[in-house]
């Protein structure tokens, strides 16, 4: 399985999510499964790509067809449920960026 999203011809849109962990799992690994889950069967969800380093900095960048699709994967309920745990238990900082993307490149080797 690639770890780089195949995304269709721009425009479409990327959240970025930028985090450092506390320490323990606490729940975490498994959320993060189901919003991957709960991402994937959304209208307008394109892909993802995820890395978290050892000191606990991650950066997961979720790509949508359409701002329309990112609000509504925002206002999901179980969605609302992980961003509250992350606020209480699962991260020391978090930022979120939302960008369009214009253009894009690959390669493969």
């Amino acid at each position: 399985m690639s770890v780089i999203a195949k995304t269709p011809q721009p425009p479409y849109y990327a959240v970025i999510f930028t985090s450092e962990r506390t320490e323990g799992d606490n729940g975490y690994g498994k959320m993060a499964e189901k919003m991957v889950e709960l991402a994937s069967k959304q209208h307008g969800f394109l892909g993802v790509e995820s890395v978290r380093d050892p000191d606990g900095i991650g950066i997961t960048v979720s790509y949508w067809e359409s701002l329309d699709a990112i609000k509504n994967r925002k206002e999901n309920a179980i969605h609302k449920l992980a961003q509250e745990k992350g606020r209480e238990i699962w991260y020391k900082q978090f930022g979120l960026r939302v960008c369009k993307v214009e253009r894009d490149k690959f390669f493969e080797m």
